[in-house]
């Protein structure tokens, strides 16, 4: 088997000269700015989730903070980035911080993935980020970076797979401080350049060591990848509801909410129902509706 080419020199000094001045990457990063960027940015764009992470950083700067000021507040703080459920997940792993580690975040991700709603991928990033640990750290970005330039094909499988885990694993450098880097500039590599529709191959620093590039860059030939529809959605009428609630200082009538969904009734009536279910709202005696308390 020929020798793989080297990837992380040209990829790490890539990084050195075009990483993005990200405040969660900053010299006096917390593992708590760290774990609450990594949760918002969970299949959300930087530039959404920058002012909201500012500001809950000066809101909640240490999580004991965000326990206090309990799930209402954090789904009313979430905004428009989507996947409120996440809101609800940091507070949870806000008051197990403050309650079993002393407020400060754990370093290593085993016991990382033991906080509510943490998963490998988040305890990895945050191990690898916020304290220098060696980890292997894929997201959506890393998939298709390591499957164009090693692999060959246009986009990853649907799903991650044992191979890619045994490749990432292969390409993450042994050095701490190395990999630590790596993981960040391959991530960024597929943000920035290696995108899925419209990979920019003349600035990218792997393109004359890319395999998908010396195959001549085929197309995906794989199953249609299918953008997720928004409009008419359960998502969307669930959203204004919980925008509806923001918007608010006292409670909703059903009617209210129903009407806020901007969704047929049956749909409404669903959508309702599941936030009641997800508990990212409530109903209070007299039947009206809020955000949790």
């Amino acid at each position: 088997m020929p020798e793989r080419p080297d990837l992380t020199g040209p990829l790490l000094a890539w990084f050195d000269a075009h990483a993005r001045d990200l405040p969660w990457r900053a010299a006096d990063r917390t593992g708590w700015g760290v774990l609450v960027s990594e949760v918002m940015l969970q299949q959300t764009p930087v530039a959404r989730v920058l002012p909201v992470w500012q500001e809950w950083m000066r809101r909640w700067p240490r999580p004991s903070d965000l326990a206090a000021a309990g799930p209402g507040e954090a789904v009313r703080a979430w905004g428009r980035l989507g996947y409120p459920r996440r809101a609800l997940r940091l507070v949870a792993a806000a008051e197990v911080i403050r309650d079993e580690h002393g407020d400060e975040v754990p370093a290593d991700a085993e016991t990382l993935r033991a906080l509510p709603g943490i998963g490998e991928y988040t305890a990895a990033a945050v191990a690898a980020f916020a304290f220098g640990r060696r980890e292997v750290v894929v997201d959506t970005n890393v998939r298709r970076v390591e499957a164009r330039a090693v692999s060959g094909p246009a986009l990853p499988a649907p799903s991650y797979s044992a191979a890619e885990r045994r490749l990432a694993t292969e390409l993450l450098p042994a050095d701490r401080e190395r990999s630590v880097r790596w993981n960040a500039a391959t991530m960024e590599l597929g943000a920035l350049v290696c995108t899925a529709r419209a990979p920019r191959c003349g600035e990218c620093p792997l393109q004359d060591r890319c395999a998908w590039v010396a195959a001549g860059s085929p197309p995906h030939d794989g199953p249609p990848r299918r953008g997720q529809r928004w409009e008419g959605t359960d998502r969307q009428a669930r959203g204004r509801i919980v925008q509806a609630l923001r918007e608010t200082d006292g409670t909703l009538t059903r009617e209210q909410a129903l009407a806020a969904s901007g969704a047929p009734e049956p749909q409404a009536e669903r959508c309702l129902l599941g936030l009641l279910t997800d508990g990212l709202v409530e109903q209070d005696e007299a039947g009206g509706f809020t955000l949790p308390q």
